[in-house]
Parts: structure tokens; C-alpha cells; sequence
């Protein structure tokens, strides 16, 4: 027997409610709260801003991060079957992004 691992692409908004020390506990998606269930992982990528945008205005800050997350998550406190969420954040924005979910 082969298990397949089901991914979808999405770029969806989501609000992500977050410790005091900024690790994300749960994610709103879809009218539901999926709770993170593992330790997530974090990490940033560089964003090629010449290649989008002509200038960015003086003292605008960090343009070039884009901050990453996969969490591990299940619906609301129930015992449900683990999906990965990878979320996006993009530079000089506060929306985060559900980039994909994977069921695992």
C-alpha cells in the first residue's frame, strides 16, 4: 500500500493568533480555527524587490524578507487528522498568507 500525500495551492489570507514570545498557536482559515499541534518551523526567504517595484521610498524599512512558517495543525482542539499549513508573510505587509496545505 502506498500512502499519497495530497498538496493545495492557495494564497489564501488568514489571521494567526501568536504566543507573547511570537510563535503562532492557531490559524483562521476558512470560518475555522485550526490549533498548531507541533513545534513549527520558521524561517525567511529574500524577496528580489528591484525586479517587482522601479524604487521604494527612503526609510521604508525591510523590503527584501518574506517570513515563513509551517505549522502543523488540526481543528480546534478535536483529534482530527494533521495537515500542514505554510504560511507567508511579505515584506512591509501584516497579512499572512496560507501559501499551501498538505495532508499528511
Amino acid at each position: 500500500m502506498t500512502a499519497t500525500v495530497s498538496e493545495t495551492t492557495l494564497n489564501a489570507p488568514v489571521d494567526v493568533r501568536f504566543t507573547a514570545a511570537g510563535t503562532p498557536l492557531a490559524v483562521r482559515y476558512d470560518g475555522r480555527v485550526w490549533a498548531v499541534a507541533a513545534e513549527p518551523l520558521h524561517w525567511f526567504t529574500r524577496d528580489y524587490w528591484w525586479e517587482t517595484q522601479r524604487t521604494v521610498p527612503v526609510g521604508v524599512g525591510n523590503v527584501v524578507d518574506i517570513e515563513h512558517w509551517r505549522l502543523q495543525v488540526r481543528l480546534g482542539s478535536s483529534i482530527s487528522a494533521l495537515r500542514t499549513f505554510e504560511l507567508r508573510r511579505d515584506p512591509l505587509s501584516e497579512q499572512w498568507l496560507l501559501e499551501s496545505i498538505t495532508d499528511e
